[in-house]
């Protein structure tokens, strides 16, 4: 791991193409600027893993179920629809 000291309005480059920019400092939370090809994705770290762990939970279902489980509902629904068009 690199540690960098940078104050506001210095940048730091990462190979050729990216270039990152300390715009702010406000107490404890410094804004950052990154420059970077469009085809880069750049996404927060909290946010990368929310959708890691969605993945892996997506993989978890059992579809077979899933989709019994809506033909049921469905009939179900069906099934009240009919009660209530007879009263």
């Amino acid at each position: 791991m690199l540690i960098l000291t940078r104050k506001k309005g210095e940048s730091i480059k990462i190979g050729d193409e990216i270039e990152i920019f300390i715009t702010e400092i406000k107490g404890d939370k410094v804004r950052i600027g990154i420059s970077a090809p469009e085809h880069m994705k750049i996404t927060r770290t909290e946010l990368y893993l929310t959708v890691e762990n969605n993945k892996e939970a997506v993989d978890k279902v059992d579809l077979l179920k899933v989709f019994q489980l809506t033909k049921n509902l469905y009939a179900s629904n069906q099934e009240e629809k009919e009660e209530q068009d007879e009263d």
